[in-house]
């Protein structure tokens, strides 16, 4: 399975870039996205940026992965208090 997750890239060189998915760094392809800048968050889909997000709804992804990682890892759903 292949997951679109955000990523903040570090560095470009030419048409890769190496992002950053929390902690791990990995290469993507820019060929898709050609105005892609040093500190832009990316969704990263088979090793190309797919698409590019502002700082704010790059952050709401990931709180939402997070949330999913956590449920999955205490099985069950969150409690509503």
């Amino acid at each position: 399975m292949c997951l679109a997750v955000p990523a903040k890239v570090l560095e470009i060189n030419g048409n890769v870039a190496i992002v950053d998915f929390g902690g791990v760094k990995r290469e993507a392809r820019l060929d898709l996205l050609p105005d892609v800048e040093v500190g832009d968050y990316v969704i990263v889909h088979t090793g190309f940026a797919i698409e590019k997000l502002d700082e704010e709804r790059a952050k709401e992804i990931l709180e939402a992965w997070d949330e999913v990682f956590r449920i999955t890892r205490g099985g069950g759903l969150p409690r509503r208090d």
